[in-house]
């Protein structure tokens, strides 16, 4: 499986990337949400777009946006990974596109969680 990682936190980016690449998802990562359309530009057979809300550039609901008017790109799972806790945000979110919502500081557990909401399950 295939995940791509879109936040402008290095930190956050490796995180993510070493929980996911743990539970066997081949990994592609970028700073924002412009970077993240080019990525599914160059390989749109992703399975989950884990996603920032606030990022320079394009923001992750830019992202989301810009992602569900691609009929390509329609099946992708999209998990919000943000700070924002804010019920209207959250809400936003998910009806503009996003198909989870899952709030930092992340665990290894809550990541595995939400990718088995979305029928995701860990290798």
């Amino acid at each position: 499986m295939k995940a791509l990682i879109v936040d402008d936190s290095r930190a956050m980016r490796s995180l993510l990337r070493n929980i996911m690449r743990e539970l066997g998802f081949e990994v592609t990562e970028a700073a924002n949400g412009l970077e993240g359309l080019d990525r599914l530009q160059e390989d749109p057979h992703m399975d989950v777009a884990l996603v920032d809300w606030n990022m320079p550039v394009m923001d992750g609901l830019e992202f989301v946006k810009a992602m569900r008017r691609h009929r390509q790109l329609a099946e992708i799972k999209v998990m919000m990974v943000t700070a924002e806790n804010d019920m209207g945000k959250m809400a936003r979110a998910l009806m503009v596109g996003a198909d989870e919502y899952a709030m930092k500081p992340l665990t290894r557990d809550a990541i595995i969680e939400k990718l088995e909401l979305l029928g995701l399950s860990a290798a």
